[in-house]
């Protein structure tokens, strides 16, 4: 059983490159405990700044320090950054085009008990509707590792949402496909298509064993590039089958359900069910307890594939 979370994964990258590349800079507001980030904090204290619990400073300092040619990576509370601290994200980085990497950290609803204040179940719809804004969810600790080495080739502004809690490994060190911007398919099925971001791409492809026990056969996606969103990737999946599910740890407006269904429409009409979070509070529990209570998890999923095919 994996016991990394995504967001060590993120540490480890950026702990590696540090050694060389002076120019990255990591910031965090009195968050690098729970952004794993304390470990970077300790190895590299001249690249590390602590801006207390001020996530709008905290993206604010990060957009000017880009503009002086560094290559910041701002940690946060998912459910702070993409509220408290959105119009710093919408003018300070994507408008004014800065090299910020905004890490969205505990997100969905991640933090469990906590309960709303702390859940982030309206990020990928926030921060999706900011132009010049990418939105990446990766699912496991190796696509996570992937996607940051990619951001760090670039210079455009990206939110990246991850986990609290270690989630199984869907693919290996040895066998990660990964293209930045593009869908990774995992199944291949010509009866319904199963698109998913972030932590629900494992129940996803779990449920698609479970079908293809019944005879059913899924194609399953992994969304981790929910904005710019894989037009080619989806009209590819969802051309020959009969239904199309997708599936998000997200309201269930504004987020991948709704743009993969603007897809589909516009281009081959066909049914698309979200599977998401309720526009209601969430019960109170762990992860888990929560995915299963809403069947966001591989029966549920399952199911409601069964009942469209």
């Amino acid at each position: 059983m994996n016991k990394i979370p995504n967001r060590q994964a993120i540490c480890n990258v950026l702990m590696e490159k540090a050694k060389e590349d002076k120019d990255i800079v990591v910031l965090c507001s009195d968050s690098r405990g729970s952004a794993s980030l304390a470990p970077f904090a300790e190895a590299f204290p001249e690249q590390f700044i602590e801006t207390g619990i001020a996530e709008q400073n905290l993206v604010s300092i990060s957009a000017g320090l880009a503009k002086c040619g560094k290559k910041p990576f701002a940690a946060s509370q998912a459910c702070f950054l993409s509220t408290r601290s959105y119009e710093q994200a919408k003018i300070d980085v994507a408008y004014s085009n800065t090299n910020v990497t905004l890490i969205g950290i505990s997100g969905g609803i991640s933090y469990g008990a906590l309960g709303m204040s702390h859940h982030s179940a309206q990020d990928i719809a926030a921060m999706s509707a900011i132009p010049n804004m990418r939105v990446y969810l990766p699912s496991d600790r190796h696509q996570t590792k992937y996607l940051i080495e990619s951001l760090l080739q670039d210079d455009k502004p990206a939110y990246v949402r991850v986990g609290r809690n270690p989630v199984e490994d869907i693919y290996t060190e040895e066998n990660c496909p990964f293209e930045i911007d593009k869908a990774t398919v995992l199944t291949e099925g010509d009866d319904v298509a199963i698109i998913a971001c972030g932590e629900m791409v494992k129940p996803s492809y779990e449920a698609a064993r479970l079908l293809e026990e019944k005879g059913i056969h899924a194609c399953v996606l992994d969304m981790y590039c929910v904005k710019p969103m894989d037009v080619e990737g989806i009209l590819k999946a969802v051309k020959d089958v009969k239904a199309v599910i997708t599936v998000e740890e997200h309201s269930p407006f504004g987020g991948l359900g709704s743009m993969v269904s603007q897809v589909v429409g516009e281009n081959c009409p066909k049914k698309v069910v979200n599977l998401a979070l309720p526009d209601a509070p969430v019960i109170t529990g762990t992860s888990k307890e929560v995915f299963d209570y809403y069947g966001l998890n591989a029966e549920g999923i399952a199911k409601k594939a069964m009942e469209l095919v």
